[in-house]
């Protein structure tokens, strides 16, 4: 066995395909399956059951996986502790985050990192802080951002950035003409929700005693798309004070105080307790919490 059949297996493993697996690894189909071949061959059992439209591990492959991916882990290990033999940061930043964190909150740090440390290469897996907990936990993940509080005894977590959640409206809107509004205000309103998510979880909670009055015009999957609906003014909504800056200093929103609750939102830094952190990890690590520190609940100004 080497270690190419074994990203080989484990890639098809995942995708439940062996042509999705070739893709990922750059390999044909038929070379794919001919690496599969061999390693049932070698290990004298079947690994992966074909007969359906999906290919699914056999009891035998879902023993072996377990350990092939423990195998994998401790090569990536090796081969970080190798190049962090001189101390000088290089390989790949493995860095998990969800996508309004990636797009306002960590651009400025890696564009730092990159001016600092050019040779690292970062990777930057996108997901619900549910799932980035999963891939640090199982070590496809470095580290993580997530949305707090999380509950992981295999991971330290420090608490990193606190956004305050403020009423987004239109100019037009005549709530723009206030510093802050009551709950009961906004629900006279249509709202723009998001489908999913901490922010989205926290509405259905601060809204439901007002459920009768409730006016839900939309439900969005993307905050880009609920800032540029309210700049329409198709309706209002609640979001994190840092997401909406460029659109405030634009002046196609305003953002105004929710006077009767106090809502954030927080940002926790995440790593495996028990693993040696490459150099490449341990430098950003100390770079994002100088910069969140910085930034730190920004809606002081807003």
């Amino acid at each position: 066995m080497d270690f190419d059949q074994l990203i080989t297996f484990l890639e098809v493993a995942r995708q439940g395909s062996f042509s999705r697996a070739g893709e990922k690894v750059f390999r044909s189909q038929s070379a794919v399956s001919a690496q599969i071949r061999q390693l049932e061959q070698e290990y004298g059992d079947r690994l992966l059951d074909r007969s359906g439209k999906t290919v699914k591990l056999t009891p035998a492959g879902q023993v072996f996986f377990e350990y092939a991916e423990r195998m994998k882990n401790l090569r990536d290990e090796s081969l970080v502790a190798v190049a962090d033999h001189s101390r000088t940061p290089r390989g790949t930043l493995r860095v998990g985050a969800n996508e309004a964190t990636c797009l306002y909150v960590l651009p400025e740090v890696f564009g730092e990192y990159c001016r600092r440390y050019p040779p690292v290469q970062i990777n930057i897996y996108r997901n619900f802080s549910y799932k980035i907990v999963e891939k640090l936990e199982n070590g496809s993940v470095e580290v993580g951002v997530l949305t707090l509080p999380i509950q992981s005894p295999s991971l330290k977590i420090h608490p990193i950035f606190r956004d305050k959640l403020m009423l987004m409206v239109s100019p037009k809107n005549p709530l723009a003409k206030h510093k802050a509004v009551s709950i009961r205000e906004i629900v006279k309103h249509p709202l723009l929700f998001p489908k999913t998510g901490h922010t989205r979880r926290l509405l259905d909670k601060l809204f439901r005693p007002h459920s009768a009055e409730l006016q839900v015009r939309m439900e969005l999957p993307s905050i880009g798309m609920i800032k540029s609906f309210v700049a329409a003014d198709l309706g209002v909504s609640l979001i994190s004070a840092s997401f909406a800056r460029d659109e405030v200093e634009a002046g196609r929103v305003k953002l105004v105080d929710v006077e009767d609750a106090e809502l954030f939102r927080e940002l926790g830094l995440a790593y495996r307790r028990d693993r040696t952190l490459s150099v490449a990890t341990t430098t950003f690590i100390t770079l994002l919490k100088q910069m969140a520190g910085k930034k730190s609940d920004p809606t002081a100004q807003a």
